[in-house]
């Protein structure tokens, strides 16, 4: 668990955003004390060779996945992967897993905890050791299967209310590492706005409504985008008010908490290295 430091950043930017400016922004993050850099792979794509450009270009934070789709990547592939890194980059490598969402998987499509059991079991078979996976887990059946066969959780867009849900389903072995989306602007209608902009691509997925509303938000408040539904899944304002939303994941259960900071800028990098060094000052 503390090989995550408590600290994390979870970023497009270092996976999507110009290679020579990521690896730049990655040395820089791993400089500051950031315990572990998450870096998104729902969509695929040479995430494995993304994940070698950022272990080079780093000496100390664990690189991490937010997520590794399990339909996109062959788990004998990421065994071997795995398993031909030099021992210590090993030790820097988290792979977080997800089930991603029907439409964006189509006619493969399977049921996903069973898909989940069974790439869990193959990548088992193939090598690859339990510590080194964790689970975007959500609901209560994916939570059970993260306590039972890998080393924690990392949910996305949720609540310190579900880290704590998450702490008691998982008990004291196993790791809490939610993502938190952080917006560093004081003025409620432009911080909403951001808010709403980053949410809005989600709002019709239904494993993020399902959680949501188990979190006790309505249909209505999802299909809008209500403000209190953006003001509880997104810190904003000044860095004060980011280091309260953080410390109660950290109340509420959580290892390790991984700070993803909304610029509306999509991938530049001025912008979120600007964010990243306010993030750092506040917290590290």
């Amino acid at each position: 668990m503390t090989r995550l430091g408590r600290i994390g950043i979870w970023s497009l930017e270092l996976r999507y955003g110009n290679r020579a400016q990521a690896a730049e922004a990655a040395a820089e993050l791993d400089e500051l004390g950031f315990g572990t850099l998450w870096v998104p792979g729902g969509v695929g794509g040479d995430l494995l060779g993304d994940l070698d450009h950022l272990l080079a270009a780093t000496s100390n934070a664990v690189i991490a996945t937010g997520i590794l789709n399990v339909w996109k990547h062959d788990p004998a592939e990421v065994a071997r992967w795995w398993a031909a890194l030099p021992a210590q980059q090993q030790e820097r490598v988290m792979l977080g897993l997800g089930v991603s969402h029907a439409h964006a998987i189509g006619e493969a499509w399977q049921k996903p905890l069973a898909k989940m059991r069974d790439y869990l079991a193959k990548l088992a078979g193939a090598g690859l050791p339990a510590e080194a996976t964790c689970l975007a887990a959500l609901g209560p059946k994916m939570l059970e299967l993260a306590r039972e066969r890998t080393a924690g959780v990392h949910p996305y867009l949720v609540t310190p209310q579900h880290t704590a849900l998450a702490r008691a389903a998982l008990g004291p072995e196993r790791f809490v590492a939610p993502e938190q989306g952080v917006i560093l602007e004081a003025d409620p209608v432009r911080a909403r706005e951001l808010g709403r902009k980053a949410l809005a691509q989600y709002q019709t997925y239904p494993n993020y409504i399902n959680s949501w509303r188990r979190l006790g938000f309505s249909e209505e408040e999802i299909a809008s985008g209500s403000d209190r539904l953006v003001d509880a899944l997104f810190a904003w304002g000044e860095a004060e008010q980011i280091v309260e939303r953080v410390d109660q994941h950290f109340a509420a259960g959580a290892d390790h908490v991984c700070v993803q900071v909304i610029t509306g800028a999509g991938l530049d990098f001025v912008a979120a290295r600007e964010g990243w060094r306010k993030i750092a000052a506040a917290m590290l």
